[in-house]
């Protein structure tokens, strides 16, 4: 976590926007004032949960141990290939920008935290085209991503953008 927080503020500072980082609290449900990055998934906080509640795309789902991130619509799944019974390096992360007319606020969060590392990974490489793709509105998508220790190694999309 700490990593990606590192990599997301390197990223952000490239689009010179300025970064104020804090720790969300386990107990936390609101969403902080102002334009934020949430990084956190929904058995972390509440407000992991609650931001994607907000969805009407994208959201998560557990089944026996294992979590899942779901489309809605369709109920097709994405799993950490890493929780296979012969696991892989590789993990699956949620992304989503909610766009209102006072703020910007997004989330990522990996079905484990390696996952969010491969979110601003595949992010760093491809937010001009995912603007262009979706504009100023609200989305989201799944990412894969394959890792070596904490590097991570490739990233791709593997569902989406689904704009709201």
């Amino acid at each position: 976590d700490a990593k990606t927080g590192d990599q997301l503020e390197q990223l952000l500072s490239t689009l010179s926007l300025a970064v104020t980082r804090f720790q969300i609290e386990p107990e936390r449900s609101e969403v902080p004032p102002g334009d934020a990055l949430i990084v956190c998934g929904p058995k972390s906080a509440p407000i992991g949960a609650e931001l994607i509640n907000r969805d009407p795309a994208l959201t998560f789902t557990k089944a026996g141990r294992r979590w899942w991130i779901e489309h809605r619509p369709s109920g097709e799944r994405y799993g950490s290939p890493a929780d296979e019974d012969q696991p892989q390096n590789a993990d699956v992360a949620y992304v989503a920008r909610h766009r209102t007319d006072e703020r910007v606020v997004v989330h990522i969060a990996g079905i484990h935290a390696i996952g969010s590392l491969g979110a601003v990974h595949y992010l760093t490489a491809n937010l001009a085209t995912l603007y262009g793709e979706t504009d100023d509105k609200s989305f989201s998508l799944a990412v894969r991503s394959t890792y070596d220790g904490l590097d991570i190694t490739g990233s791709e999309l593997a569902a989406g953008p689904f704009v709201w």
